[in-house]
């Protein structure tokens, strides 16, 4: 990072790196758990779950892709081992053992959930401080509470059915 993008920056930089390394294992996971609920998801509206479910996938995606391009400008390294993810998430990985519509949905507005309180709270760290970074934790909080709205709709449609 150049002498003025560092000036700007009011916050520990470590710890930050280390939060957005944590919230770079959530996306990776996110990312996974929507790839194979897509492919494994059976039942009610399962054509446009399955969709709803690759669009997710690849918004948590692009949000490991932003997370890392900011921990590289902070002159941090991201995670580089798969196993990391499992000891650094905060919002871990539900093996989706039932492909129900019903279970898949539940699962994943959980996740939401906590990604949700994720973002937040380094939305509250950097507020301030860091506004590149804040920046772009609102964007991605935006597209998390998005998400948790379409599932939660999705999960009254076919719970309504």
């Amino acid at each position: 990072m150049g002498m003025k993008g560092k000036q700007i920056v009011k916050v520990n930089v470590e710890e930050l790196i280390n939060l957005m390394n944590k919230a770079l294992a959530d996306e990776w996971l996110a990312y996974y758990q929507y790839w194979v609920g897509a492919k494994i998801v059976k039942g009610p509206f399962m054509g446009a779950v399955k969709a709803e479910l690759q669009e997710h996938a690849q918004e948590e995606l692009k949000h490991a892709d932003m997370l890392t391009e900011r921990i590289l400008v902070l002159g941090g390294s991201p995670i580089i081992h798969p196993q990391k993810w499992f000891e650094m998430s905060n919002c871990k990985y539900a093996e989706p053992k039932d492909p129900s519509t019903k279970a898949i949905l539940k699962q994943n507005i959980d996740g939401e959930r906590c990604a949700i309180s994720v973002y937040q709270k380094l939305i509250e760290l950097t507020e301030g401080k860091d506004i590149l970074s804040y920046n772009m934790f609102v964007s991605i909080l935006e597209e998390e509470v998005e998400h948790e709205d379409d599932l939660e709709n999705y999960l009254e449609v076919i719970t309504n059915v």
